[in-house]
């Protein structure tokens, strides 16, 4: 079933033509002079970040109407492109022939993609202390050699079949987890279910699931723990057949930190960026640059990790 989010705002927002080229800042204008729309759409991923820059924006100026949709990384895209919105929300890397075509875009945080499974998992207790290696997730979502969940463990007398759940959206997690795995999108296995929020449902509804999903859908917002009926399956990234401390997914925290020391892989971690129809200007050069600078304050508490600052002065560096 499509799964759409529309949120509508009133924020505001600088227009670019009022402050001086160089200035990033909005601090000194008049909040109820400044007018406008902005449109943005995209990724799962990027949306509950663009939510909670959208409200803190609106504290600090009221006229600025923002209308904010989630439909994954791929409508995302094709809207910006289409000029069908001013912003799209993108959970991978452009492409050179989407750059050809008129994206411009700028990295704006970083999160992750993990793998998630059913909470009753029969191998439940075993999963969690051993994680599954890469080469064990490229057999189950790629190759589809592995085809049970004793095969996953090492334990040929469990013979319970491993359900496989995938995006059937173009979107940046699908492309990035299936990156981690040398494939594409396209080379996924499984059953194809729409978003984030429905490909997570498939797996709670499954005891036998496995699906994959961003950061800020597999977590709780209040527990900071893994969704009601799910549990994320940790990655054995040394190969060692033990899950290390510093690999632990158990909590947001230690997925944050896990990605932030770069001890999670990359991908499936991955940066996330915004993108328009060419170079942006006014109104959007305006609200990038706020994401940038002060906007970066508001990234950890929402479950992202901020760029660097050599990144975020690229990022501001292509907005000139």
């Amino acid at each position: 079933m499509l799964m759409k989010f529309r949120l509508i705002l009133v924020v505001t927002i600088v227009v670019a033509l009022l402050l001086p080229a160089c200035n990033s800042s909005i601090t000194g204008s008049d909040p109820g002079a400044i007018k406008g729309t902005l449109t943005i759409s995209g990724a799962f991923a990027l949306y509950p970040m663009m939510t909670r820059w959208a409200e803190e924006y609106q504290r600090m100026y009221p006229n600025v109407q923002f209308d904010i949709s989630a439909g994954g990384a791929g409508k995302g895209m094709a809207d910006a492109l289409s000029g069908a919105v001013d912003i799209g929300m993108v959970s991978r890397d452009v492409t050179a022939e989407e750059e050809t075509k008129g994206a411009y875009w700028v990295a704006v945080t970083k999160d992750a993609v993990f793998p998630v499974i059913n909470a009753k998992n029969p191998v439940f207790e075993n999963l969690m202390n051993t994680g599954l290696s890469q080469d064990v997730f490229k057999g189950i979502f790629i190759t589809g050699e592995i085809k049970t969940w004793g095969q996953a463990i090492g334990d040929p007398a469990i013979t319970d079949e491993i359900h496989i759940y995938t995006r059937s959206d173009a979107c940046g997690a699908a492309e990035t987890w299936a990156k981690y795995l040398g494939g594409t999108q396209e080379s996924l296995l499984g059953i194809g279910v729409f978003g984030d929020p429905g490909l997570l449902d498939a797996v709670i509804k499954d005891s036998l699931g496995i699906g994959y999903n961003n950061l800020n859908y597999a977590y709780d917002i209040y527990s900071e723990q893994a969704v009601t009926g799910a549990a994320i399956l940790p990655v054995d990234v040394n190969d060692n057949e033990q899950i290390d401390s510093n690999e632990a997914l158990i909590t947001k925290a230690q997925a944050v930190a896990a990605v932030a020391n770069g001890v999670y892989p990359s991908p499936p971690a991955r940066v996330e960026y915004l993108v328009t129809n060419g170079k942006p200007e006014g109104l959007v050069k305006a609200f990038f640059e706020w994401v940038l600078t002060d906007g970066q304050q508001y990234l950890e508490e929402a479950g992202y990790i901020p760029l660097s600052l050599d990144q975020r002065n690229i990022s501001l560096d292509k907005l000139e």
